[in-house]
C-alpha cells in the first residue's frame, strides 16, 4: 500500500496557503481570526466571509504567505482552539 504524500512534502515554503475557518456567524469572527493570524503571519488581510444556508455559521478565508510547514501547522492549531470556532479546513 503506497503512503499517502504528507502536507510538508506537498508544499514548497514560502508558498500562499487558505485557511478556511467555519464557525458560528458572531460579529467578532472574523477579528478572532485575523488576530491569531496576524501572531504568526502579519499581514494586510481582507478575508472573504460566507454565510451559511441559514445564516447559523459563517466561513471566513484567508489567504497568506507560509514560510514553514511549523507555522502553517500552528496556525491550524490555534484558529482551532478559538471558542466559536467549529472547523478550519
Amino acid at each position: 500500500m503506497q503512503e499517502q504524500p504528507k502536507l510538508k512534502d506537498l508544499l514548497e515554503f514560502p508558498c500562499t496557503f487558505t485557511y478556511k475557518v467555519m464557525g458560528y456567524a458572531k460579529p467578532e469572527l472574523p477579528d478572532l481570526v485575523l488576530e491569531v493570524i496576524q501572531r504568526h503571519a502579519p499581514g494586510n488581510y481582507s478575508p472573504s466571509i460566507t454565510p451559511s444556508g441559514k445564516g447559523t455559521y459563517n466561513a471566513i478565508s484567508v489567504t497568506i504567505t507560509a514560510t514553514s510547514i511549523e507555522q502553517v501547522e500552528i496556525l491550524y492549531k490555534e484558529l482551532s482552539d478559538i471558542e466559536i470556532v467549529r472547523v478550519v479546513l
